[in-house]
C-alpha cells in the first residue's frame, strides 16, 4: 500500500520516498481513527496527509513523551531546533529529520502557508509553561495553533468546491472540535502530564477546580460536580462540530467520505464518553471496533459512489465533444 500511495502521489527520489515512508508509520501507530480515515483518501493525495500529521506528531512528543522524561529547558531546545530545521526545510526542500522533509515536500506540492507551521510551533512551546487555560478565549487562542492550523493546512491537499476562503474557517473549527474531543477523552492523562485544558472559568461554573480534578484522579472516586463539567464541556464541543459540519460539503467530493468519516468517528468518542458516565478521570473512551468498521464500510460506499460520478462528469464532456465533431457518442 506505501509503494502504490508514494507511485500515485509522483514521490520518486528514495531518501524521499523513505521520509513519507517514517510520517506513514507514525500515523499508523499514533492516529488510529485519523489513519483509518486517510486510508479512504484518492491515493495519490494520502502521503501529504501522512507528512503533515506525522510531523504534528513528531513535535507533540518532543513536548509530551513520558516515557524519555526531559525538562523543559530540554524541550524547549529540541523545539527550537525543530523549528529551525523546517525553516530550512521548508525554503529548500531538505532537512535533517525525515518528518521535516516530508513536510516541506507537501508544502511546496500543495502550496501551504509557512506561518500556519510557526504557529503549530508556537503553541506546542507553550505546552512547556503553561499549564492551564482561564477562560475559552484562552484556550482557542492555544488552539489555533495547535488545532485549526493543522485544519487549514489540510485544505489544499483534500481540495474544494469553493474558495479556499470559504471554507477556511470550518476547517479551522474541524481542527477545533477533533482537539477539544482529545482533551475531553484525555482529562486523566493530562492531568498526569500537570495540564488541564478545560477552561478554569467552564469548571469554576459548576464548582470544580484542579485540587478536585486531582483528588478524583488520584482516588478514583466520581463527583457529580465533574460530571456537571464534562457534560458542559461535552455540549461546548458539540457546538464546534456544528460549526464544522458545513464545510464538508465544499471540498472536492472524492475527499468528502474521508472527512466525514473522521467526523462521525471522532464525534463518536463524545457518545462513548456519555455512555461511560463521564468518567474519563479514570478511563479512556473510545469507540468499539466494531462501530469503526461499520463507519468505515458506509464511507467505502460513498467513495465508490463519488468515484462512478466523477468518471461520469470526466466522460460527459469527451461525449459531447465528439457530438459536436459528428463523431457521435464516446463509447
Amino acid at each position: 500500500m506505501t509503494r502504490r500511495e508514494l507511485d500515485a502521489a509522483g514521490i520518486t527520489d528514495p531518501s524521499l520516498r523513505a521520509a513519507y515512508t517514517r510520517c506513514r508509520r507514525l500515523n499508523a501507530r499514533h492516529g488510529r481513527t485519523y489513519f483509518l480515515a486517510t486510508r479512504l483518501l484518492p491515493v495519490e493525495r494520502r502521503c501529504a496527509v501522512h507528512a503533515l500529521y506525522g510531523f504534528a506528531r513528531w513535535a507533540d512528543d518532543i513536548v509530551d513523551d513520558l516515557d524519555r522524561p526531559r525538562p523543559p529547558k530540554e524541550r524547549d531546545l529540541l523545539l527550537r531546533r525543530l523549528e529551525s530545521d523546517l525553516a530550512h526545510g521548508l525554503r529548500t526542500g531538505g532537512g535533517d529529520e525525515p518528518v521535516v522533509r516530508a513536510v516541506a515536500d507537501t508544502s511546496a506540492r500543495y502550496d501551504i502557508e509557512h506561518t500556519l507551521f510557526a504557529d503549530f510551533l508556537a503553541s506546542m512551546r507553550s505546552d512547556l509553561h503553561v499549564a492551564d487555560y482561564p477562560t475559552y478565549a484562552d484556550l482557542r487562542t492555544y488552539m489555533h495553533g495547535s488545532a485549526a492550523v493543522i485544519g487549514l493546512q489540510m485544505l489544499p491537499v483534500l481540495g474544494t468546491v469553493t474558495s479556499r476562503e470559504e471554507a477556511a474557517p470550518h476547517a479551522a473549527d474541524l481542527g477545533v472540535a477533533f482537539q477539544l474531543t482529545n482533551f475531553l477523552r484525555d482529562v486523566g492523562e493530562d492531568l498526569d502530564r500537570g495540564r488541564v485544558y478545560l477552561p478554569a472559568d467552564l469548571l469554576a461554573a459548576h464548582g470544580v477546580d484542579r485540587p478536585l480534578l486531582e483528588w478524583s484522579r488520584r482516588t478514583g472516586r466520581r463527583d457529580s460536580r465533574i460530571r456537571e463539567a464534562l457534560v458542559a464541556a461535552e455540549a461546548m464541543t458539540r457546538e464546534v462540530y456544528r460549526a464544522a459540519e458545513p464545510g464538508i460539503a465544499m471540498l472536492d467530493p472524492r475527499v468528502r467520505p474521508c472527512i466525514r468519516t473522521a467526523f462521525t468517528l471522532y464525534r463518536g468518542i463524545l457518545d462513548a464518553i456519555a455512555d461511560q458516565g463521564y468518567t474519563v478521570l479514570h478511563r479512556r473512551a473510545v469507540v468499539s471496533g466494531g462501530r469503526r468498521a461499520a463507519t468505515a464500510a458506509v464511507g467505502v460506499v460513498h467513495i465508490m459512489r463519488a468515484r462512478r460520478r466523477a468518471r461520469a462528469a470526466d466522460r460527459a464532456p469527451r461525449a459531447s465533444r465528439a457530438a459536436l465533431q459528428g463523431k457521435g457518442p464516446v463509447r
